[in-house]
Parts: structure tokens; sequence; C-alpha cells
């Protein structure tokens, strides 16, 4: 499930004319999922995929404590890659697989 999200937010991401950065960036004990560029931001983004709505929308389980912990894993990436006065903001790409279109909503600046 989390790998068909994956790449089917990549996928929407491009179709709406975000440059690809890197994929599944690693830092620390923690992960960013998409890492891309909208015109002048640097986008990390988070991907969160789900079946059904039984525990809310998917976007519910980005909760204050992994939205703290992408955010450090976004510095450490600002700072291994010495990335200086770059505009960032943290997106989040949800989808619902129901039916037989998933449901895709991105939010853009998420928090």
């Amino acid at each position: 499930m989390g790998r068909a999200g994956e790449d089917l937010a990549r996928k929407y991401l491009e179709s709406q004319g975000f440059e690809i950065v890197e994929l599944n960036y690693h830092y620390g004990h923690g992960e960013i999922d998409i890492i891309a560029r909208d015109e002048e931001y640097l986008v990390f983004c988070e991907v969160k995929a789900r079946k059904n709505d039984e525990y809310g929308p998917p976007e519910y389980a980005l909760t204050p404590r992994k939205q703290q912990q992408i955010r450090r894993i976004a510095a450490g990436y600002l700072y291994e890659r010495d990335i200086h006065d770059q505009a960032c903001r943290f997106d989040v790409v949800a989808i619902q697989f129901k039916g037989d279109e998933p449901e895709i909503n991105h939010i853009k600046n998420a928090f």
C-alpha cells in the first residue's frame, strides 16, 4: 500500500509540474517520502495512503510529532546538501484507495 501510494503521488506531482529531486530520503531514524521542486520552492512531501476511512482521512495520520520529525529530517537534508537561502515548504499527498479511481488530496504548505 505504501509503495503504491508513493508511486501514485510521484506521478501526480510530476503531472502538476513538480520536478522530483529525491525519493525516500533517509536521515537519522526517519524518512521523507518525496523531495521535489515546485517553481522557487523545495518541497518536502509526506505521502499518506489508506484503503478505507475507518480511522479517518489519511492526512489525519500526520500527527504533530510526525510533523516535527519531518522538519528535523528536512533540516538534515539542507545541512547535508549545503543548501542555504532556499524557500521550502511541507506538502502532504493523501490518497484514498477506494472504488475504481484513487482519490488524491494534495495539501500544499500543510504545516
